[in-house]
């Protein structure tokens, strides 16, 4: 059978009408609006981010379907993990990730599943502004995935694309370009992925923005009309109408793509199978079928609802998936370590004397997380990149002495510890000199030549600012500033919430609560959108 009759086979069965038993994505475990609750009318479920814009409509379900239900959002390799362990045991009746494909992987964890329920679809495309296609001659021809990445090789266009280690649709795309590039047939390996690494370090080299969520890499284009294009779930891309300057033209590659599915996935150990019968009949009824498709462009799975006019007319080829879990994990760490432009992080760390005790303790052992002392393959994955360079700067009274740290392509392990026993070193004494040492940190990539959508910044602090500069001194010089690059904002102990927000409005970063989490968790959640 060939590839393609095979792909053609592959999205076929995807879009038949499916309730069948398993066999084998900025949230971090934030609850939903709804979330938190239990009782015989209540089901919990684990989520993606990309759940969130369906929460408006799972209100009704208490009232069409009787079932409330208690959404807990998780990043997808996180969730997998959590299923996989046992730790979602008891804690949660179902899960519902865009895909369950990362996770049928991992060891264990199909026993751990038992109904999966498609609920809706969405593939991963690629999004361009309308007079870039034009030029590139897209908009009036087929493209394949080979086209598009000789294209960004020789850097006739750029895009953004999410973390394939933190979200789906990033994960997704990598697949997708991979698997086409190698002409992988029923699954990708770990050989195959290894002959297209050359072609696909020149794909990535057109990559200039990042980030952790769909979501919010979507609105950082929007902020940066110099990124020519977006990666992106369809339904992303459909979202962004009368938000750009310039329209975008979607472009479905005709050599097949990665689509999401979002299973609704009742977990074995729980015992709310007849509530989950019931709201996963209800997602699939023709009315709320539509509803979906009206209010999140996702396409439906059902076929007595037909796509509008929105999702055009090609036929969408289903590109094949790693048939183990090592060999995805090794495509992850290659556009980690190897595919994709180095990071350059710079981490701005409260060290004032309200950090002392339990506090200091956290902050070195989240350091220490990142230098690979996680095992788990999230932590694995957050840990410092080959090729990035790391600065970190302490602050109390005043900003310290910054201390940077380049990790190199191969034998990571020495620069490594050396970050760890920096860590270990830091002491917590003197006042609060946020601003002061936040100008600090900007000043010191002012006159660096490093990819702009992949250098950051990183504030935590756990109190109020007591001494030098005011935030609307940092604001006025920010504004001013010869490089602007995002804040990514921890809250911590008892930050002043509402400047935090304001730092992260202000850059284009983004806040993460670890008042009532754990301080690793949270910067494990960053290292998603660096």
């Amino acid at each position: 059978m060939s590839g393609s009759v095979r792909r053609a086979l592959a999205v076929l069965a995807l879009l038949l009408p499916l309730a069948a038993c398993g066999s084998g994505d900025g949230s971090g475990g934030n609850q939903g609006e709804d979330g938190g609750g239990d009782g015989p009318d209540v089901l919990r479920v684990l989520a993606g981010s990309e759940i969130k814009d369906l929460e408006p409509l799972l209100k009704e379900a208490a009232g069409a379907a009787g079932v409330k239900v208690s959404l807990t959002y998780t990043g997808t390799l996180d969730g997998a993990e959590q299923v996989a362990s046992g730790g979602a045991d008891g804690r949660y009746d179902a899960t519902w990730f865009s895909s369950n494909r990362y996770l049928s992987l991992i060891d264990g964890a199909p026993a751990k599943l038992s109904t999966q329920t498609k609920v809706m679809l969405s593939p991963v495309v690629l999004g361009l502004k309308r007079a870039k296609a034009h030029e590139l001659g897209w908009d009036t021809r087929q493209v394949t995935w080979a086209d598009i990445a000789a294209a960004a090789g020789e850097r006739r266009f750029t895009f953004g694309m999410t973390n394939p280690a933190s979200s789906n649709s990033g994960f997704s795309a990598l697949v997708g370009v991979t698997a086409a590039l190698s002409d992988a047939g029923e699954a990708l390996d770990t050989a195959q992925i290894k002959t297209v690494t050359p072609q696909l370090t020149r794909f990535f080299s057109a990559q200039t923005l990042t980030a952790g969520s769909s979501g919010w890499l979507a609105d950082a284009y929007v902020r940066r009309p110099s990124v020519d294009g977006l990666i992106n779930y369809e339904s992303v891309l459909l979202g962004l109408e009368g938000k750009l300057a310039e329209p975008i033209t979607i472009v479905y590659p005709s050599d097949g793509v990665v689509t999401a599915d979002y299973p609704l996935t009742l977990l074995a150990s729980s015992p709310k199978k007849e509530l989950y019968g019931k709201l996963a009949a209800w997602l699939r009824t023709p009315e709320v079928q539509r509803k979906i498709m009206t209010t999140t462009a996702r396409r439906p799975i059902v076929p007595e609802v037909r796509p509008d006019g929105r999702f055009g007319t090609a036929q969408l080829l289903e590109l094949p998936f790693p048939n183990r879990r090592s060999a995805a994990d090794e495509l992850i760490s290659a556009y980690l370590n190897q595919l994709r432009h180095p990071s350059r992080t710079l981490f701005v760390l409260d060290t004032s004397g309200s950090m002392r005790g339990d506090r200091i303790r956290a902050l070195k052992q989240a350091l220490t997380a990142l230098t690979g002392a996680d095992t788990s393959a999230s932590g694995q994955f957050s840990r410092f990149r080959n090729r990035e360079t790391v600065t970190l700067l302490p602050f109390s009274s005043a900003p310290g002495a910054p201390q940077t740290f380049t990790v190199p392509d191969k034998d990571a392990t020495p620069v490594l510890g050396e970050i760890r026993a920096y860590a270990e070193q830091l002491n917590a004494n003197g006042g609060t000199a946020i601003y002061d040492s936040l100008r600090e940190a900007y000043e010191t990539v002012a006159g660096e030549r490093t990819e702009a959508g992949f250098t950051s910044v990183v504030l935590m602090t756990d109190g109020d600012n007591t001494d030098g500069s005011s935030y609307d001194d940092f604001a006025a010089y920010y504004r001013n500033a010869p490089r602007r690059v995002p804040a990514f904002v921890v809250l911590f102990g008892d930050s002043d919430v509402g400047e935090m927000k304001q730092v992260a409005t202000l850059t284009g970063g983004a806040v993460f609560d670890a008042r009532s989490g754990s301080l690793a968790s949270a910067f494990k959640e960053i290292r998603g959108y660096q």
